[in-house]
């Protein structure tokens, strides 16, 4: 194991425990060259820097490798001095605050180090309270720099305030403090504001919704009122995808207010607590108002279509990109690599894109031997001994931490039926808890046992597929199906003919109801021929278009590199 000098951090004789140092990586290009913006841990081996974002471990991938494989260890902040409101009282009185407000919430003045400024400047301190447990505190300076404490867990800003029959969510401290001036205190703040438009992998700033999953659950009604900007939308929005929109209300703020405090200063108390009573349902599923529909056709208008991921291949996104919502059916002769040809896809858009999967892959087992898989398509290197180098020790622990952070396996235990209901009811709690955009499952036919004895084949698929598209488009998870096509015979050469999405075993129901339809084929008669990807069914043609494209196969990592066309470009 490394040393602290081996990283160039200066450990003080003596020190121990959580200290504060200069860090090596950007302390000496700073016009203040001594400020102590790296927080070591000397007992864990970790370390972070508050103005790079700079952190690591002794211990190669040690802080990735724990928080994929074990429960994240939090440390617990040092108990705040004595509170002093004194020193904020004044400025929190020009956000309408007053000082009983701060007190009963434990607000209080404090002089911490803040890496924007690089210095140790007065700021208020805001604590987060789990019960009569100091789990966090936020510092926030006059001019809005904000720092959390290092390594700390992050929870709901006012946790022991929840009541059940009805609870406010708001973005930031100061406007869960104004709805307590309006007389709501059955309110929380999120512990790190809405997400940024342009944010890919943003699944770790909702952690806060398991951490307290049980008391959550307890809510009978949630009322959104956060920001009224892009970022503060997106956050309800995924807020309300979360919690179940049927549980959840949200706020319109009056057109010249941005937020709760906003709206405090304007119009005073009694406003601000119109506008939470007032808050109206989200939409019922299926009926769509002007009020509902009229901005999302206008931002239609003005900035076209959402547009779907790439897949990371650009010579596939010429014909299928990926979207939010919708389901893919894939296909293919047994042996001609579609379930392998899908997990690498899922890798591509959790590492392009930070999306994270769930995956219902009975085949695929132990579930350890598909892991092993995945990582080696994220290292592209063996996970074995052979012909080609295997990948290291380190690398597969990164890549282990890597795969274990962003795909969720599911299996039923043997007792129980593998039923859609099941798999689909799991994919409910990976959408409130992990924050999935994606589901596999791969493949269909270990669900068909399911299938009543007074129900024909067709229609079982046609119910099943109903009900996925509807899971699909109300959590906003694109969902893939493998499915195996009915047997066919060989052709003079040796080789199967492609199957189309009719050809599936079952029902046409697989061509009429996907919303992309794919086929994976390869010639059996040649093993260093190309796979090709067919691209057979396309329903919305901003995702692409029918088509196909051929991939060159590396077994030995079971990857596959696009083979580019001349003068091709993405779609």
């Amino acid at each position: 194991m490394k040393t602290f000098a081996d990283y160039g951090i200066v450990i003080p004789a003596g020190r121990a425990g959580e200290i504060d140092v200069t860090c090596p990586q950007c302390s000496p290009t700073r016009k203040k060259k001594t400020a102590r913006c790296l927080s070591v841990n000397t007992e864990l081996g970790t370390w972070c820097c508050h103005h790079c974002g700079w952190s690591g471990g002794l211990k190669e991938g040690q802080r990735r490798y724990e928080a994929a494989w074990n429960k994240p260890r939090y440390r617990r902040p040092a108990p705040l001095a004595e509170q002093r409101v004194d020193p904020i009282v004044d400025w929190f009185a020009t956000r309408g605050i007053p000082r009983s407000v701060l007190e009963r919430n434990r607000v209080t003045a404090a002089k911490v180090y803040m890496p924007q400024v690089e210095d140790t400047v007065l700021v208020a301190a805001f604590p987060y309270y789990r019960g009569e447990e100091l789990v966090n505190v936020k510092y926030r300076t006059r001019d809005k720099h904000f720092r959390m404490e290092t390594g700390a867990e992050r929870i709901l800003y006012g946790l022991n305030d929840i009541d059940p029959k009805r609870c406010v969510i708001v973005e930031g401290e100061i406007d869960k403090l104004s709805l307590e001036v309006a007389g709501i205190t059955s309110c929380v703040s999120v512990p790190d504001g809405a997400p940024p438009p342009t944010a890919k992998d943003y699944s770790s700033k909702f952690a806060f919704l398991e951490a307290d999953e049980e008391l959550l659950n307890t809510v009978e009604e949630w009322i959104l009122a956060v920001d009224g900007d892009e970022p503060g939308q997106r956050l309800c929005d995924e807020l309300a995808r979360r919690l179940g929109r049927e549980k959840c209300k949200r706020v319109t703020w009056p057109s010249e207010c941005k937020d709760a405090n906003d709206v405090l200063l304007s119009w005073g108390p009694k406003v601000l607590r119109e506008c939470i009573e007032n808050a109206e349902p989200y939409p019922i599923e299926g009926v769509f108002t002007y009020l509902d529909v009229g901005p999302r056709v206008r931002n239609l208008f003005e900035h076209g279509w959402d547009k779907p991921v790439s897949t990371g291949w650009e010579e596939l996104d010429r014909f299928y990109r990926v979207r939010p919502g919708e389901l893919t059916v894939v296909t293919g002769i047994p042996g001609s690599g579609k379930s392998n040809w899908l997990d690498a896809l899922v890798v591509n858009l959790a590492r392009e894109h930070g999306w994270r999967i769930g995956m219902f892959s009975p085949e695929n087992q132990p579930v350890e031997d598909h892991i092993a898989r995945m990582i080696e398509k994220y290292v592209g290197a063996p996970f074995y001994d052979g012909p080609t180098e295997r990948m290291s020790a380190a690398e597969m622990e990164r890549g282990m931490a890597w795969v274990m952070d962003r795909i969720f396996w599911y299996l039923p235990p043997e007792e129980d039926e593998w039923t859609i209901e099941n798999v689909l009811s799991m994919a409910r709690q990976l959408v409130r808890q992990k924050g999935i955009q994606g589901l596999v499952i791969d493949p269909w036919n270990e669900l068909e046992c399911a299938r009543p004895r007074d129900m024909t084949e067709t229609e079982y698929i046609s119910q099943a597929l109903k009900r996925i598209r509807q899971f699909a488009r109300k959590h906003g998870v694109h969902v893939w199906i493998v499915a195996h096509p009915q047997k066919l015979q060989r052709e003079k050469d040796g080789n199967y003919p492609v199957p189309t999405m009719y050809d599936i075993a079952g029902s046409a129901h697989w061509r009429n109801k996907a919303d992309n339809g794919i086929c994976v084929w390869r010639d059996f008669q040649d093993e260093d021929a190309n796979v090709k990807v067919i691209v057979q069914k396309i329903r919305f043609r901003q995702n692409g278009r029918i088509g196909e494209c051929e991939f060159k196969y590396r077994p030995s990592t079971a990857t596959y590199t696009e083979v580019r066309r001349m003068g091709s470009v993405p779609f």
